[in-house]
């Protein structure tokens, strides 16, 4: 039975780009985890999106072993989180499970705004939080300056901050012996009843689900029969083991232990992340707290290419939603693309992680609607409705008022990008409430902004204009009064349901307009002309058209009378005119892509 004061579990957290994935690959190489011939960098990301856009989108969890200068032989559990703003829900399930935070920061680029909001999270944890100065190698490194801006703008004391290079290893031994000195062994009885939160999970097509769990009391081993509380379902223990790369099977965890274990679960929506793992014939007297609910701010609908796929959509979410508990979905339908669902994501990037991976680890072909937000409606017999979905909103007349979420962007930027960073905040509708100068070189800005300007293309943009260099961070502030129209986009006269939008009313023109001109190069020509319109209720805004595809019926005409001709013609027209009120038009997958890509509007 492993000792629990010789145990330490702890979190790396940081900004996006501050190196907790480089960092999280020495500590790795110095337990020497894994044959050197074996190593790659980043080994943790082990999804090839993750590889591809260089970010980490899923925490993980390894134990190492470290000998430290007392003799003794210590077991740390660590997990190397994500960084970005929309999978901050990864970051606060991976510190329940802790005790303690590495919190790194970049001397290049300092403190930014996902490192404040990260160390907020740890510290309603009550976890203990160890600074970390990482990059001290680099030329830009100013370590000074770091070191005043920790104690500046996170109150935290500068002096017992750790000096590494990552990418180098410099430091990594100061470092595991601070974690030893600062970090505090868990609490946790292993006579008590067994308790065991379920903090995360993966599917396994041959094994079923494995759970990823610490222990806060009791024994956990093979043979044993746990309970899922929520669920009530119970199963016999087949396999227990720690994270070391791959699944490292052990006898047993005890409490203060992470680790997961093999039950044969095969029905996955008997799992939930945040449950409580106890057991069967001696259960726990109350669950653990787990995790609170998680609310998506960006809608989207899913709909399979081929609708007969419709049931391996549905078991491919429920397999994903093992590992990603931030996804929300229930069924939807539409009358130009059949049965589907309707899905609520963190962010834009969140929608974009969730499509890749349903179509690389489950070989789905889907198709996704423009993305929405919730409003808020106020109906003329005074009920108030949250809707999401273009289909749902009401008819003008029956509509008093409507209400936007607004959130409290916190972009912290170089000082030479501060007037190109204001322009873009006016165009999406943002009002400065404040403007701090945290130092000589770097500026805090903050706006209120409209949750629905930020989902297409603003990221994007802030992070050209500052060329990376510009941090965005945002809360949900609440809701108010916007002035929104539901934009129909029509094919050969009929609306498609699938492209309808919800745009406020002064961008509907230049919205519609774009649109309009994408499908017109995306949706291939037919044998007749097909007007393609966006329309505010009866009124077009916005039209372009695809020419028919004609065959040169005057071929065969090379001299003689031109009435002859004419006749040719007209009949050929009276033929299209026909083909146009039976035609169906086809809508390719790339049209749908195409609308949702917005940077050139």
């Amino acid at each position: 039975m492993n000792d629990i004061s010789s145990t330490r579990n702890f979190c790396i957290i940081a900004h996006i780009d501050h190196g907790k994935s480089t960092l999280a690959d020495r500590l790795i190489e110095k337990a020497r985890l894994i044959d050197a011939r074996d190593f790659k960098n980043q080994i943790l990301d082990t999804m090839d999106i993750e590889r591809e856009r260089g970010i980490t989108i899923k925490s993980q969890a390894v134990t190492i072993s470290w000998s430290a200068a007392d003799g003794i032989n210590y077991r740390l559990n660590f997990v190397d989180t994500p960084g970005h703003v929309d999978f901050t829900y990864e970051v606060s399930r991976a510190i329940s499970s802790c005790e303690g935070a590495l919190l790194l920061v970049d001397a290049t680029q300092g403190v930014q705004a996902q490192t404040l909001s990260n160390m907020f999270l740890a510290l309603e944890h009550n976890l203990e939080i160890v600074p970390v100065i990482n990059k001290i190698d680099m030329n830009a490194a100013d370590i000074e300056a770091t070191k005043k801006q920790i104690e500046k703008d996170l109150g935290l004391d500068a002096k017992d901050a750790i000096l590494v290079s990552a990418r180098n290893g410099t430091g990594i031994d100061e470092l595991l012996d601070a974690i030893i000195r600062r970090i505090p062994p868990p609490k946790g009885d292993s006579g008590a009843p067994l308790k065991a939160l379920i903090f995360d999970c993966h599917y396994d097509s041959y094994r079923g689900v494995i759970v990823h769990l610490r222990v806060f009391d009791g024994v956990i081993k093979k043979g044993i029969k746990i309970k899922l509380m929520s669920s009530g379902a119970e199963y016999e223990v087949e396999s227990v083991g720690l994270f070391k790369i791959t699944l490292a099977e052990s006898e047993e965890l005890c409490a203060g232990g992470v680790g997961y274990i093999i039950a044969g679960i095969k029905t996955v929506r008997d799992v939930r992340v945040g449950d409580t793992v106890t057991n069967a014939h001696s259960p726990c007297r109350e669950a653990l707290a787990g995790f609170r609910e998680v609310k998506p701010v960006v809608f989207s609908s899913i709909y399979p290419v081929d609708s007969n796929d419709y049931e391996e959509l549905s078991e491919s979410l429920e397999k994903l939603k093992l590992n990603d508990a931030s996804l929300v979905y229930e069924k939807d339908s539409s009358a130009a693309l059949g049965f589907g669902f309707r899905c609520g994501f963190l962010g834009l990037l969140h929608l974009e992680v969730v499509e890749e991976r349903l179509e690389r680890e489950s070989g789905q072909s889907i198709i996704f609607t423009a993305p929405s937000v919730k409003y808020k409606l106020k109906t003329n017999n005074g009920e108030e409705v949250f809707i999401d979905n273009p289909a749902d909103y009401p008819e003008e007349n029956k509509i008093q008022s409507v209400e936007e979420p607004y959130i409290r962007a916190s972009i912290i930027t170089p000082l030479q990008y501060v007037g190109s960073i204001i322009s873009l905040c006016i165009e999406k509708r943002g009002v400065q409430t404040n403007m701090v100068y945290l130092d000589e070189k770097r500026v805090e800005l903050v706006y209120e902004m409209p949750l629905a300007e930020v989902l297409f293309d603003f990221y994007d943009k802030l992070k050209s204009i500052s060329r990376g260099y510009a941090s965005f961070d945002y809360d949900i502030t609440g809701y108010k009064p916007t002035e929104i129209v539901k934009l129909d986009i029509m094919l050969n006269g009929k609306p498609v349901d699938a492209l309808s939008q919800l745009v406020f009313k002064d961008k509907a023109y230049e919205r519609a307009r774009v649109v309009c001109e994408r499908l017109r190069d995306e949706i291939p020509r037919h044998q007749f002309k097909i007007p393609v319109q966006g329309a505010i209720g009866s009124m077009i805004i916005a039209r372009e058209t695809i020419n028919a595809l004609r065959k040169d019926v005057l071929a065969k005409c090379y001299g003689g009378d031109v009435t002859r001709k004419r006749k040719l013609l007209e009949k050929q027209k009276e033929g299209k005119k026909r083909m146009k009120m039976v035609g169906d038009v086809e809508l390719p997958q790339s049209a749908f892509l195409a609308v949702l890509k917005t940077k050139d509007a």
